[in-house]
């Protein structure tokens, strides 16, 4: 076999090692989360190209279930219409497209999730100081340091790595993560593996 196809392997295998440490931060982020639902909070996800798939993957989870029949929370993601985002890329910018969407619909108690393999799209850094002016929690879905979206973000989960690939792997294992948790909640369990 081609030796490349094991350095993806390799490269997801060094990544996840290092995952132990986000732990915490995850544990924090679902507390967040459930405590933000409990108070009667929207989630609102977003993010370009295979990070917009992550945030509609999230959303998914959060209407549908990740393993048990439970209650919908309510989740939107805000890069799954294309008449208001084509709207406000027209009339404004792509720039604009995510934080006018924001400054219509967050409140105090929602929360604002951005995924991002770089933290630097003018239309994440935004969205995310856009939320924060309307009282929202933000959370943000990264890689490495999260770039210039880190400095709006309340709570970062920063996937250990500067490759793409890696970073949309750990992103989708952590959302999985949060799913677990929040899917327990509303059914009144303990989250299981």
């Amino acid at each position: 076999m081609k030796s490349w196809i094991f350095q993806h392997l390799k490269q997801h295998r060094d990544v996840v090692d290092n995952m132990a440490d986000l732990l915490p931060q995850i544990l924090a982020t679902s507390d967040m989360l459930c405590s933000q639902f409990e108070n009667g909070g929207v989630l609102y996800t977003f993010g370009n190209g295979g990070s917009a798939a992550d945030a509609q993957h999230f959303t998914g989870e959060v209407i549908g279930h990740y393993k048990r029949d439970r209650k919908p929370l309510p989740a939107v993601t805000l890069s799954t219409d294309p008449t208001t985002m084509t709207c406000i890329s027209n009339d404004y910018s792509y720039d604009d497209c995510f934080s006018r969407q924001v400054l219509a619909l967050a409140r105090p108690h929602d929360v604002v999730a951005a995924f991002t393999t770089s933290g630097r799209s003018a239309n994440v850094v935004s969205a995310l100081a856009a939320a924060k002016a309307r009282g929202a929690t933000t959370l943000l879905f990264s890689g490495a340091d999260g770039g210039p979206s880190a400095e709006f973000a309340d709570y970062q989960l920063a996937s250990p790595s500067t490759l793409t690939p890696r970073i949309q792997e750990m992103h989708t294992l952590m959302l999985h993560m949060l799913s677990e948790r929040l899917d327990a909640w509303a059914a009144g369990e303990e989250p299981a593996a």
